[in-house]
């Protein structure tokens, strides 16, 4: 059960990582992310995000890069929550796939 803290913190660092990504996938045509869901640990020292790439085949190339620069996106999510919030949580990525086991299970059940 996540306290009312959390999902607070939650909506706030999905909704600036997304305008991060926004920015940074501007000059990759074609490419999409966004930011599914974010789960912050109890003591708020762990932020889990998990991504959504369009098109699928990119992601694993995009994540490991996502991976690389973590630091960087999270001084660019620190410069702008920098009032909301005292200390970033270490941010860690995860590939969200489960658009793509959705569309596997209707196509299955198409057949």
């Amino acid at each position: 059960m996540e306290t009312t803290r959390q999902n607070k913190i939650n909506r706030l660092i999905q909704k600036e990582l997304s305008d991060v990504f926004l920015l940074q996938t501007k000059a990759m045509h074609g490419i999409l992310v966004s930011v599914s869901q974010v789960r912050v640990s109890p003591d708020l020292s762990v932020a889990r995000v998990y991504l959504s790439i369009f098109p699928s085949e990119k992601g694993e190339e995009l994540i490991k890069n996502i991976r690389e620069n973590t630091r960087s996106i999270r001084y660019d999510v620190a410069g702008r929550v920098r009032f909301q919030l005292r200390k970033i949580p270490e941010l860690t990525f995860f590939l969200d796939d489960s658009l793509d086991y959705a569309e596997k299970i209707d196509a299955l059940l198409k057949k």
